[in-house]
């Protein structure tokens, strides 16, 4: 498993952990918002009206409704990446990735704009009956690329899986897991159960679902962040100007944290922030597609505001639960994850002279230290070599190594500083991430230990959803390729991923995840900027309408 995680890494550090990449995400959304003259600012007030039906005509085409077709939009948005995606960002990059999180949502509002908007203008029916939409039809009816169409259509299934299933279930059994001992195939087997019926039944379904479970689950997570921030509130101003202090300098090492460059906070940050609000991924204008609208730049505004939604707002919540709390830089009890766990030759703790600098950059260039390899000697569970070990970006500490849950005496191999011995695992004190690390944070409150719950019934909610919302995505794209039939098989095996993924290596996911955001979003950022001369014109005859049919509100200059 550890060599299948290097070869993914590799890819990811070419494509979606690649600057070149992010660089192109941001630059897109800053070329939308200075062209449309920043239509996330200017437009705002107006999105919320029409998602209230102001715009609304009778006979508009669709399945859903404007609110629908958003909440449904939001629920595969809003998921693991407002909770353990956040985490795994600050782990990575310090509080000044939540700044790249904040600028990416900024951006990514006006990107989805555009997106959604013309992936509304060129859907179609599909045979069923359904409306069918995304970037596939825009490159396929528009840009006459029905070649890129197919590199996108494909990319969304492997997506679909590789955003909306596995990271999302996998979280919810590895927190149903530390907060309340369920059993991570138990949890899996129940919920795929639920998924099935859910996602077989079509859109109408899961839009009526996702209607009710989007602001009930948004409700609940709210008001218990709100209850960690204020508890910590000594630490709220601290926390605010960390994260935009750290943006030039980085973050310097503190407690368990190793420190982080501005390029890798840049980077985590920006790449974090996709994975959670999907600006430029093209996941949200499927949605959209399915939206009762006459006007596709209606249903755009419509859109704009999932990223103020998800990442401004929830986001940002979470990275202050994380930074007030002081969870995010504390070396805390848990079990190590092999693909987090490397050894290294010597004995370096936080207080060894140059420590620090050199497990640094043994972790981010694999440079500085020695991986070991050989036989290391245990003896009631403490690792007599000189060896030091390092778990989730820290140098662990109180390590004992165990077999099939008892101390374990002996030897055990290591191979370029990798455990070659599943039956053995390695307790201790380290940093965390993901949805353990936010799990945490959320009992330094007057709820005490049962902040975790809110934390594993939140996880629970926004993933499933998002859960849902990707099946219908990646259904989508399998109609566009294979037509309707084909749809059925692809539900079958989506079924079976989700339950699989519940007891998966949560790197590995993740780390698929990153890839496969990239190769959808690419695609779909250059068939965007191609066609920014009929984005432009759209607006303008979105906006002459919107005079004739209001004469008395006076609208922004387009």
């Amino acid at each position: 498993m550890q060599r299948f995680n290097e070869i993914l890494q590799t890819i990811d550090g070419f494509i979606g952990g690649a600057q070149w990449f992010v660089y192109l995400l941001l630059g897109t959304g800053l070329f939308f918002t200075l062209y449309l003259k920043f239509p996330q600012f200017r437009y705002l007030k107006y999105a919320l009206k029409i998602v209230r039906g102001k715009f609304d005509r009778e006979g508009d085409e669709g399945d859903t409704s404007h609110f629908q077709a958003l909440t449904t939009a939001l629920s595969g948005t809003v998921g693991t990446g407002n909770i353990a995606g956040v985490a795994l960002a600050i782990h990575l990059g310090g509080p000044a990735a939540l700044f790249w999180m904040l600028v990416t949502a900024l951006l990514g509002m006006t990107t989805k704009f555009v997106e959604v908007t013309l992936s509304h203008k060129y859907r179609e029916k599909a045979e069923d009956g359904s409306i069918a939409g995304g970037p596939m039809y825009y490159m396929k009816n528009r840009l006459n690329m029905k070649w890129l169409a197919v590199i996108f259509a494909v990319a969304t299934i492997f997506s679909s899986f590789g955003t909306g299933n596995l990271p999302q279930i996998n979280s919810i059994a590895n927190s149903a897991f530390a907060t309340f001992g369920v059993n991570k195939i138990a949890t899996g087997a129940v919920l795929a159960v639920l998924l099935a019926f859910v996602i077989l039944g079509g859109i109408k379904r899961i839009a009526k679902v996702t209607e009710k479970l989007v602001p009930t689950m948004a409700v609940i997570y709210f008001i218990g962040a709100l209850a960690v921030i204020i508890y910590n509130y000594d630490n709220i101003i601290p926390s605010i100007t960390a994260i935009f202090h750290d943006v030039i300098t980085g973050t310097a090492a503190v407690g368990g944290f190793l420190g982080a460059s501005f390029s890798f906070a840049f980077n985590r940050g920006v790449n974090r922030g996709l994975f959670s609000n999907e600006a430029g991924q093209g996941s949200a204008p499927i949605a959209h597609a399915a939206a009762k609208a006459h006007e596709p730049v209606s249903e755009g505004l419509v859109a704009l505001l999932e990223p103020f939604i998800d990442t401004i707002i929830i986001c940002m919540l979470t990275g202050l639960v994380l930074l007030s709390s002081g969870v995010w830089s504390e070396k805390l009890e848990n079990k190590f994850q092999q693909t987090d766990l490397s050894f290294v030759e010597g004995t370096y703790t936080q207080n060894t002279p140059g420590a620090i600098e050199k497990v640094a950059q043994f972790i981010n260039t694999g440079n500085g230290l020695k991986v070991f390899s050989g036989e290391m000697t245990v003896e009631n569970g403490l690792i007599t070599d000189a060896i030091t070990v390092l778990h989730a970006r820290s140098i662990a500490e109180d390590v004992i190594v165990k077999e099939n849950g008892q101390v374990f005496t002996g030897k055990v191999l290591v191979k370029q500083g990798r455990l070659n011995n599943e039956k053995v695992a390695v307790h201790g004190k380290s940093l965390l991430h993901s949805a353990p690390l936010t799990a945490e944070a959320f009992t330094r409150s007057w709820f005490g230990v049962y902040g975790r719950y809110i934390v594993t019934i939140g996880l629970l909610l926004f993933a499933f959803s998002t859960a849902i919302s990707w099946s219908y995505y990646g259904g989508r794209a399998v109609t566009f390729l294979f037509g309707v039939k084909a749809v059925i098989w692809y539900r079958l095996v989506y079924v079976v991923g989700f339950f699989m993924a519940a007891f998966m290596d949560t790197t590995i996911i993740w780390t698929f995840s990153g890839i496969t955001i990239a190769l959808m979003t690419i695609p779909n950022l250059l068939g965007i900027l191609a066609l920014r001369k009929e984005m432009k014109s759209e607006v303008g005859l979105f906006w002459k309408e919107y005079q004739k049919r209001f004469p008395d509100e006076k609208t922004p200059r387009y």
